[in-house]
């Protein structure tokens, strides 16, 4: 599909100085971390591998390459049950967030946001989480589970540790470091998104994920900069081609810290909210929806005419310094 739209624009800049910050992360020395063993939910213990400490440079952020990628895990069978397996390593990285400006971040697998998690309801799932990031982190996932997997016990640089619970409900989630203070991890880009799939599928549709954050550069609890998928203004650059008359179905998440609430905004059209994920039915029709910090939603909609339509928040401020994009619709006969 072509990808050959630009938009031209007065690139508007902070007045504050930007400054290259970011807690230090030493990476880990030796060949990689030692085996441990874990006691999961006081039913069985299980054997994490080392982890192989690997030096090529990390792509960090990748647009194009996240909206339509879920990771669906590795399936095992483990006494009579199958388990869903992931694995998370937090590390440092440097993202380049303009020609001038880089900052120091946290990811996972080398990415931000982290990987778009995927499961179905009433899956066991296990999280095997790595920590190489020169700091205490952990992971909290949204959802329903024991307390002892609720990620809010600190991991120390250098360790591992499993989370495992069964995905419920149904519905879009996320996962973030619960070390504090958190919303600076959370900010700094320890985050992702955790789908639970309803026990009977969603008609087929084109998916798309779309997670907005920010990002304080100069640590004075305000963002200077936006993002839809870890980089600013990447979709005005190259917007994202989906088909005339195709049913999108759009995962989106504010996790925007610093700022209390943002909006949603679709061009030309109208979607139908699912409020959460965790309905079949939807409870409205809108092209403009109101989002706290952490809030999500799947919105479907489909583009009657061909073209590039906007999408972007409807504060100024933050759609101007980055997060702001297009959608180019492809004529079913082009």
């Amino acid at each position: 599909m072509p990808n050959n739209f630009v938009f031209e624009k007065e690139k508007l800049w902070s007045r504050r100085r930007l400054l290259q910050i970011g807690l230090a992360g030493g990476g880990l020395t030796g060949a990689g971390l030692l085996w441990h063993s874990f006691n999961v939910q006081g039913k069985s213990t299980v054997k994490v591998p080392p982890l192989e400490i690997k030096a090529p440079a990390k792509e960090v952020a990748n647009p194009m390459k996240m909206i339509r990628e879920f990771d669906y895990g590795t399936l095992k069978r483990e006494n009579g049950r199958t388990i869903r397996e992931f694995r998370l390593t937090a590390d440092t990285s440097v993202i380049q967030l303009s020609s001038a400006v880089s900052f120091n971040i946290w990811d996972l697998n080398g990415r931000i946001p982290g990987p778009t998690l995927r499961a179905k309801q009433g899956d066991r799932v296990r999280v095997v989480f790595y920590n190489q990031a020169g700091h205490s982190h952990s992971l909290h996932f949204h959802g329903t589970h024991p307390a002892d997997m609720d990620g809010i016990r600190p991991v120390r640089h250098g360790s591992a540790t499993i989370y495992e619970f069964d995905a419920e409900p149904y519905g879009v989630h996320l996962y973030h470091c619960h070390v504090e203070p958190v919303t600076r991890h959370i900010a700094k880009g320890l985050y992702g998104m955790f789908i639970i799939d309803p026990p009977t599928p969603r008609p087929p549709a084109d998916e798309i994920v779309l997670v907005m954050a920010g990002y304080d550069v100069n640590d004075d609890n305000r963002n200077e900069y936006y993002a839809f998928n870890g980089l600013p203004h990447y979709y005005m650059d190259s917007p994202i081609p989906i088909y005339q008359n195709q049913l999108i179905r759009l995962y989106v998440l504010n996790i925007i810290e610093f700022d209390p609430a943002v909006t949603f905004h679709l061009h030309a059209n109208f979607f139908d909210v699912y409020r959460f994920g965790m309905s079949r039915t939807p409870s409205e029709k809108t092209d403009v929806i109101t989002m706290g910090i952490a809030e999500r939603h799947i919105l479907e909609f489909s583009f009657r005419y061909p073209g590039k339509y906007m999408f972007h928040p409807h504060q100024d401020w933050i759609a101007e310094n980055g997060c702001m994009g297009s959608f180019e619709v492809i004529g079913k006969n082009a």
